[in-house]
């Protein structure tokens, strides 16, 4: 240990080092890259796009501390000490300017720049060598970029029926008069218009039999610009469509089982057909058919897609029972007609899941742990279901304070939750189209849980069905959850928490811990412009959801079902109040790449929940509630909020910082400063209302003409760390405008107290 510390004073000089040094370890006669820069005189072309094109680039840099990691190469002792080990190790060697790849990054731009229409473009390299450092620009000349004149396409007199398609489709209106004769539009529509006529059934076709004819004679700068088709080199002489023939699916068999390559010879083998399908099995049956019918969407007589291809494969490697799925197509002339036969084969995976789960948990400076274990079967009737159970645990010993409330005790919880998931829509026949919908399921649940504490007992009983889908290449995710009932009742209490949390002066807080019934019905979705065979520049997540609840117990209630409270005039059944309220949100989430490593980040999240008739209060677990590490990252969670509301005013405010309102907007810059880390800046805005003038949460109304001056904001910091399979992230935040203030004084950027304005939070994934 004493030999180690005598290595301290030297790595805190390091440091120092990495600023003034950093040419250290390149060789006389070389140069470190400095910089690499790109200049260049049109607006239309940009910076950020030609700097993939460039094949050396500099040591990376971090932001504010400069190339740390090329200091840490650079002053690595010369000696086979651990320090010079661990120095290498965390450090880059330097980037030694080379010509030759200068040269080649120039010419690769200028490539680039004349596909992208500016034909008469150059770029001309500028070296700056000095103290052993090269500094590179890249001078672009983009000049006048070419127009397109005219556009036509020969398409209908080559091909009527392909034509009709791709004018459906609007794969020919990807082009028009004055765009810019750009390379990659014609190259992508090329793709997409072979992708759309093999979605209608021409399989042979490829991007290859499109073909572009350009003039550039026409006038200065002006291109003439012909679309046409050419006809396959065969005998057929025109493009043909192709319809699923023969369908065969080997189910769950091993190659080796089949002899001399003639299955009926092996009497191991059973052979069924089955809407058309042929399906073989072993002795043990692993699939049954219907399960296999309904996620083979390649199936007799369908015109041939291959999205119906993709679909299969997703759906059948999506079932947990399916280790390994493959596809076998064979195109066939048969009566004179063009068929694919399909020959599908399945593999079993592992069927028995086992896991275990143990967390420590800090809440408020009182440690807890958690445990859990989960059993799941993934084949359960033989059909891919998923049967789930998983038991939980948990503790937390909180100190008992010097005064009275003893809400704030230690408590323990436990509970089980069941659930079986099935791959495919249980719908009524009259919706027997949407079954046909890839990666869909339809999930049951049921659950317990007990919260036990010193001064009550709390149960929850949840009982929910869910059913889940994707459209539109996967791009649609839909989730309905028909009925989603929550039971919560108190059992038990202690009279000193009843006289002090229960009574009618404190209606909020009561009306959180009443026994309660919750039957709601939803539905989401989640949509996309990114898709495995698109990735969009700049890519977007838009998330929609409603819920309803009391509609089926109002139902129930006006059919005799239910019962009046004599006392207070709310509708009950089997003598529990049920909660009736309409919820709606919206979130909206978009990256712009700015750089290489760089990336602009944007959310925008609105929410209003309104209770109705038999509810006051919405349940308070359906309540929104302000800041944390997804939110206004300068609040803590649960802190922000509703409105002007002060927490700070009562002990009892965990219940009252929850609201009905939500909006949230922020802006956030990342940049890569490495494969594993990466900085962001973030600017947050928002905070929650209430929809009602509830007494116990003054200032917390939403009101049109102050909402506005009571927004949240906050800016800060943070690190983050890509593992790869997940994300680590650690921000650091600090309030510009508190809405909790006095007016006047909210705008605390201007006058920060590190105490009262900072918050740090420690979250998985990004925040949006």
């Amino acid at each position: 240990m004493n030999g180690m510390k005598k290595y301290i004073p030297m790595l805190i000089l390091s440091l120092f080092v990495t600023a003034c040094d950093v040419t250290k370890r390149v060789p006389d006669g070389s140069y470190l890259l400095n910089t690499s820069t790109i200049e260049t005189d049109r607006k239309g072309i940009s910076k950020s796009a030609m700097e993939t094109f460039v094949r050396q680039k500099p040591n990376n840099a971090w932001a504010v501390l400069g190339r740390v990691r090329l200091g840490f190469y650079s002053a690595a002792p010369n000696d086979s000490t651990w320090y010079y080990r661990l120095m290498r190790r965390w450090g880059e060697a330097p980037v030694i300017y080379n010509e030759r790849r200068t040269d080649i990054s120039a010419q690769q731009i200028e490539l680039q720049l004349k596909n992208l229409g500016y034909l008469n473009a150059k770029v001309d390299t500028m070296v700056v060598l000095k103290n052993k450092k090269a500094d590179v620009t890249y001078k672009i000349a983009g000049k006048e970029p070419y127009h397109i004149r005219n556009y036509r396409d020969t398409i209908q007199s080559a091909d009527t029926t392909i034509y009709k398609i791709l004018q459906e489709g609007r794969n020919l209106r990807f082009i028009k008069e004055n765009d810019i004769f750009n390379l990659e539009v014609l190259e992508n529509a090329r793709t997409n218009m072979a992708q759309t006529l093999r979605n209608r059934g021409y399989y042979n076709m490829t991007k290859d039999y499109f073909y572009f004819l350009a003039d550039t004679t026409v006038g200065t700068h002006q291109v003439d610009l012909t679309l046409g088709i050419t006809n396959p080199a065969d005998s057929i002489g025109s493009h043909q469509q192709y319809y699923m023939g023969k369908v065969s699916i080997t189910n769950g068999v091993s190659p080796y089982a089949f002899q001399n390559n003639t299955r009926r010879n092996n009497n191991k083998l059973d052979t069924v057909v089955f809407n058309g399908m042929q399906i073989i099995s072993g002795e043990n049956r692993f699939m049954r058919k219907r399960a296999l019918y309904y996620n083979t969407f390649l199936r007799p007589g369908r015109l041939y897609s291959d999205r119906l291809l993709e679909r299969t494969y997703s759906s059948l490697n999506g079932l947990g029972s399916v280790s390994q799925t493959t596809i076998n197509l064979t195109p066939t002339l048969r009566n004179d007609s063009n068929f694919v036969d399909a020959d599908i084969s399945i593999m079993p995976g592992r069927l028995h899941y086992l896991q275990f789960g143990f967390d420590g948990t800090h809440s408020a400076g009182d440690l807890g742990v958690a445990a859990n274990t989960t059993y799941e079967h993934r084949n359960f009737f033989k059909g891919g279901e998923r049967f789930r159970v998983k038991l939980n645990g948990a503790y937390e010993y909180v100190p008992k304070p010097d005064g009275e409330n003893t809400i704030d005790h230690s408590y323990y919880e436990y509970g089980v939750e069941t659930s079986l998931s099935i791959p495919q829509l249980l719908l009524p026949w009259l919706l027997k189209q949407l079954k046909d919908q890839p990666s869909a399921s339809t999930e049951f649940s049921a659950g317990i849980n007990f919260q036990k504490r010193p001064a009550y007992l709390r149960q929850f009983f949840n009982l929910s069905s869910q059913m889940q889908w994707t459209r539109m290449n996967w791009q649609l995710m839909n989730t309905l959850k028909p009925l989603d009932i929550t039971f919560v009742r108190m059992p038990w209490k202690s009279e000193e928490f009843a006289n002090q949390y229960l009574n009618e002066n404190n209606p909020i807080l009561r009306l959180s811990y009443d026994e309660q019934l919750i039957a709601a019905t939803s539905y989401s979705s989640t949509y996309t412009n990114s898709s495995f065979r698109n990735a969009p520049r700049n890519p977007f997540n838009i998330r929609t959801g409603v819920e309803v609840a009391g509609l089926i117990p109002r139902i129930v209630s006006a059919l005799g079902g239910g019962t009046t409270n004599s006392s207070k005039g709310y509708q009950q059944i089997l003598g529990i109040r049920y909660a009736e309220y309409l919820k709606a949100d919206f979130d909206f989430a978009q990256k712009y790449p700015v750089s290489e490593k760089g990336t602009l980040a944007t959310h925008f999240a609105i929410g209003v929940l309104t209770p109705y008739r038999n509810s006051i209060v919405a349940p308070f677990e359906k309540r929104y509630y302000g800041g944390g590490a997804n939110s206004v990252r300068g609040w803590s969670t649960r802190s922000l909020g509703p409105g002007t509301y002060n927490s700070d005013s009562t002990s009892s405010y965990f219940a009252y910082t929850v609201g009905d309102i939500r909006l949230d907007m922020s802006v956030e810059y990342r940049h890569k400063i490495t494969s594993l880390f990466e900085l962001a800046g973030f600017i947050d805005a928002g905070n929650i209302w209430t929809i009602r003038n509830y007494q116990d949460q003054q200032g917390g109304l939403f009101q049109l003409n102050q909402f506005y001056k009571q927004l949240a904001a906050a800016y800060g910091v943070g690190l983050r760390v890509d593992l790869t399979f997940l994300i680590l992230r650690l921000d650091g935040g600090m309030k510009a405008h508190n809405p909790v203030l006095p007016a006047g004084e909210r705008w605390t950027i201007f006058k920060p107290d590190l105490k009262r304005d900072f918050a740090i939070h420690f979250a998985i994934g990004y925040p949006f």
